[in-house]
């Protein structure tokens, strides 16, 4: 049986080290010797989610589909970006319900993530005579977990005692491209809140300055509260919204970096959350668009936990028999909202019942071969050498136990239909 984790359960750790070199650094690299091998693989790794039919959407869904299919096989770059103004202006009328319907009903993600640029570029804008006000959001990944014996839990209410202190770091680094006239909620929110659904109401918000729109924020952006359990981190993903004035058709989210800002607004985020006998760490990125933070801040979260997890699991195996072999296939997930995933597991013939596994759930919008070469970077940067990827897709469960199906190196012989290679 492979212990497993996942990238919503999150009971995971050891993310100082791995802060510290990234598991896209490249601090210390191992290049892989055979590039050339791991490009191929990349590429041939199936796709194991499952999109909507077209036909189940309505009408003018089915119709935003195709105009983004059009525009992707479109012969020339007139006729592509003809499709994708008249695609713009659609998403920016419709309502939440309406455009969570857009997105959800995707044929494919080649559509998704088409129809997504095109709504990230659509943000409102004002005349050119007028000011403009702009909400954003900053995605905050959280690790928290019981200090000392690890027993018991602690919940953080998510309210900030001082968003000032913050939005004065921001001023202070230029973060906003130099714009001083912002002010940020007082709230930690779920995704859920600033999603496709709630997104057109957040968008029409607006107010004469940035603070006095803080009351609007405060009903539009309820807390939520973060729960600590145990002495395994878990991992959670929380955004701080904004709203800034600024004259129309300045781009103050250009800067995708965390900047100089960073390191200081994560301590001063953590001293006003931190209950006591609860170890926090907070991973704050860049303001965006509320588009872009929803699908930064669902990647991230993702990669720290896989960060976590692997860390994790190599102190142990370390601690015991010594390096682990790794693991990684694409399966069907009915318990994932796309459907399907990747699945990593590190094991040894030495320690049978040691192997542990993760679960990394595929967006709508992810490249399959992207979240892939995470995984493997990862791998390649914690010194991994032994690193095996099976192509095609396979099935949620063990025939046998009945239990979520995770390879080990010494039953890839399992996978029949599969043609394993070692990457690196």
């Amino acid at each position: 049986m492979v212990a497993q984790r996942d990238s919503r359960g999150y009971a995971l750790s050891e993310y100082a080290a791995l802060c510290v070199h990234g598991a896209r650094s490249g601090i210390d690299g191992h290049p892989c010797e055979n590039r050339a091998i791991m490009t191929r693989m990349l590429a041939a790794v199936g796709d194991p989610r499952e999109f909507c039919d077209p036909a189940h959407a309505p009408r003018e869904v089915r119709l935003l589909h195709a105009r983004a299919s059009e525009s992707l096989a479109a012969t020339t770059g007139q006729e592509s970006a003809a499709l994708d103004q008249e695609i713009g202006a659609t998403l920016r009328l419709l309502d939440g319900a309406l455009l969570a319907s857009v997105f959800g009903s995707a044929p494919s993600s080649a559509v998704y993530r088409h129809l997504w640029r095109l709504l990230a570029q659509g943000s409102p804008a004002a005349s050119a005579n007028d000011l403009a006000g702009i909400t954003f959001a900053l995605p905050v990944v959280i690790v928290v977990a019981i200090e000392g014996s690890g027993s018991g839990h602690a919940t953080l209410p998510a309210v900030l005692s001082d968003p000032a202190a913050l939005e004065a770091l921001l001023r202070e680094h230029g973060a906003l491209n130099g714009s001083q006239t912002f002010a940020l909620a007082n709230a930690l929110v779920a995704v859920e809140t600033i999603d496709l659904p709630r997104l057109p109401d957040l968008h029409a918000s607006h107010a004469s300055s940035p603070s006095s729109l803080r009351p609007v924020l405060a009903d539009l952006l309820p807390p939520a509260p973060i729960r600590a359990t145990g002495k395994l981190e878990t991992v959670h993903l929380r955004f701080i919204v904004g709203h800034a004035i600024a004259a129309a058709g300045a781009n103050l989210l250009r800067d995708t970096r965390v900047g100089p800002w960073g390191t200081s607004f994560a301590q001063s985020l953590t001293r006003q959350l931190k209950p006591q006998g609860v170890s926090l760490l907070a991973l704050p990125r860049a303001p965006q668009s509320l588009v872009a933070a929803v699908q930064q801040g669902r990647a991230a979260q993702r990669e720290v936990s896989a960060q976590l997890f692997v860390g994790n699991a190599l102190r142990k195996f370390r601690a015991s028999v010594g390096e682990p072999t790794a693991v990684i296939s694409a399966h069907r997930a009915p318990d994932v909202a796309t459907g399907g995933e990747l699945r990593l597991s590190l094991s040894s013939p030495f320690a049978a019942r040691a192997a542990e596994g993760f679960r990394c759930a595929l967006l709508p919008g992810d490249r399959v071969g992207d979240v892939l070469a995470m995984l493997v970077d990862l791998l390649r940067d914690c010194r991994i050498d032994d690193v095996r990827v099976i192509e095609a897709v396979h099935a949620d469960r063990d025939p046998v136990t009945g239990a979520p199906l995770l390879f080990k190196a010494e039953n890839l012989a399992d996978a029949t239909d599969a043609s394993p290679q070692q990457v690196c």
